[in-house]
């Protein structure tokens, strides 16, 4: 069962990275606050760090992102 739940937060890391891949970390934190991604620059991509994400920023993506509000933040943040 957990190889199941693995797979499916990995299936949706892909959708997200494919989808706002290409969003800074510098709009992200204008949405989640300044220690979202803490350590990455922010003119990295969400691409490029999006495995490296602590558990608590990873979570906030994953959650805007199944509730459908993640596309509508970005939006407004830029």
């Amino acid at each position: 069962m957990k190889h199941a739940l693995d797979e499916r937060h990995r299936n949706k890391d892909g959708e997200i990275s494919h989808k706002h891949g290409n969003t800074t970390l510098g709009t992200l934190r204008k949405i989640y606050g300044k220690f979202f991604a803490a350590g990455h620059p922010e003119t990295a991509t969400l691409s490029e760090i999006l495995l490296k994400l602590n558990e608590t920023s990873l979570s906030q993506l994953r959650r805007d992102y199944e509730t459908g509000h993640l596309a509508k933040k970005i939006s407004k943040a830029t």
